[in-house]
């Protein structure tokens, strides 16, 4: 198992699996007063988490099934990414999609940040592609 250095600026416990086999951690808010998301309103929320990412890796932050769900929060730019030389705090960019005002209050837990392996490549220029089955179809090509 990998391990992650993080800072915890918040009161908040630091990230933990919620079940043996989750692929993510919830991030909660750290906040020092509710704060109220208005229909389509975005906003910036602070965890107080700081970390440093191993190179090669990556922090991908994306919504909670049950937020969007229930209330219609979603995280904006999904997946966000988190880069292996950032560090600054993690925030979240939450939107409010549901025509009621949502609160959140310190300690809520506001979206679920998965660590990921990437691979750097170096781009080559070319002519033509191999060709496959598919070939170019996209969108909504392979059925329904």
């Amino acid at each position: 198992m990998q391990s992650i250095k993080v800072i915890n600026h918040s009161n908040n416990p630091l990230p933990s699996y919620q079940t043996s086999y989750s692929a993510g951690v919830d991030l909660q808010a750290n906040l020092t007063a509710p704060l109220t998301i208005d229909p389509l309103q975005r906003t910036l929320v602070g965890t107080g988490l700081y970390i440093e990412l191993p190179i090669g890796y990556e922090a991908q932050v994306r919504p909670r099934s049950g937020l969007a769900l229930k209330h219609g929060i979603t995280v904006l730019n999904s997946p966000g990414t988190i880069d292996a030389d950032y560090r600054g705090e993690i925030k979240v960019l939450l939107i409010n999609l549901s025509d009621t005002p949502f609160v959140v209050q310190h300690g809520d837990r506001i979206a679920q940040m998965v660590i990921a392996q990437y691979a750097q490549v170096q781009w080559e220029n070319a002519t033509e592609l191999s060709n496959t089955e598919r070939g170019s179809g996209g969108y909504g090509s392979t059925g329904k």
